[in-house]
């Protein structure tokens, strides 16, 4: 009786691999039929100024005028400084040096 249990746990162990094995074709076999996308993400860096009073913008900034102030919810600029848009926010620039006087994040 020993014997023959023996001889079906060494059958067993060695049927099992075999029958992954199999298994694991059939899956390869499968999908294997099917083509495969290769996506490739592309990562953008965006660089973004903190603009502070005091501070003198650029002037590629200088040229983003706003003139509809009041579309914004900004005040009228007093004579001499200009409202412009830099990158998402508001400043309120001289117009001759560029200094910021004044920042509104826009939303």
């Amino acid at each position: 009786m020993k014997k023959i249990a023996l001889a079906a746990i060494a059958i067993s162990l060695l049927a099992t691999p075999a029958a992954f094995a199999q298994q694991q074709y059939h899956k390869d076999r499968h999908h294997g039929h099917q083509q495969r996308e290769i996506i490739v993400k592309k990562k953008i860096v965006v660089k973004k100024t903190r603009w502070s009073r005091g501070h003198a913008i650029p002037y590629n900034y200088r040229r983003n005028v706003v003139r509809d102030y009041h579309r914004y919810h900004l005040k009228t600029p007093p004579r001499g400084y200009q409202w412009v848009r830099a990158d998402n926010d508001y400043a309120l620039i001289s117009i001759t040096s560029g200094i910021i006087s004044a920042l509104v994040h826009a939303r």
